[in-house]
C-alpha cells in the first residue's frame, strides 16, 4: 500500500527542494542596499505617527472573519444551485444543515455584538 504514495512523496521532496534551493539563492545572489527611506514604515504616504505598533480593536479582527465565514458560504452556494437538480433530497438536506450551522454562528456573533461599531 505504501508504493502507492512513493510517486508523491518525491514529488513533495522535489517541491521543497526547489523551493528551498530559490529561496536561498534569492537571498545569496540578491543586492542589499538599505537606506533610511527603504527601510521607513509607509502609511498612506504619510509620515509614520510613531514607531510603535498601535493596537487594533478586536472588532475589526471579528469583521474579517464573519466575511470569511460567508463568504466561503456563498463559494459552497454557487456549486450546489448549479447541481441541485442532480443531488436530490439528501443534497438538499445537507445544505440547509449548513445553513443552519452557519446561522446559529451568525446569531451568536450577533448576539455578541460583534456587528455593532459603538
Amino acid at each position: 500500500m505504501l508504493e502507492t504514495y512513493f510517486p508523491i512523496l518525491i514529488y513533495l521532496f522535489f517541491a521543497v527542494g526547489i523551493s528551498a534551493v530559490l529561496i536561498g539563492g534569492s537571498y545569496l545572489v540578491g543586492v542589499k542596499r538599505p537606506y533610511k527611506e527603504k527601510n521607513a514604515q509607509y502609511e498612506c504616504g504619510f509620515a509614520p505617527p510613531s514607531r510603535v505598533m498601535m493596537k487594533f480593536d478586536v472588532r475589526y479582527y471579528l469583521v474579517a472573519i464573519l466575511f470569511i465565514i460567508f463568504d466561503i458560504e456563498a463559494a459552497f452556494l454557487y456549486p450546489w444551485a448549479v447541481a441541485f437538480k442532480d443531488i436530490g433530497l439528501l443534497g438538499f438536506i445537507e445544505m440547509v444543515l449548513f445553513l443552519v450551522v452557519l446561522l446559529v454562528g451568525y446569531a451568536y456573533a450577533w448576539k455578541k455584538g460583534a456587528l455593532e461599531w459603538e
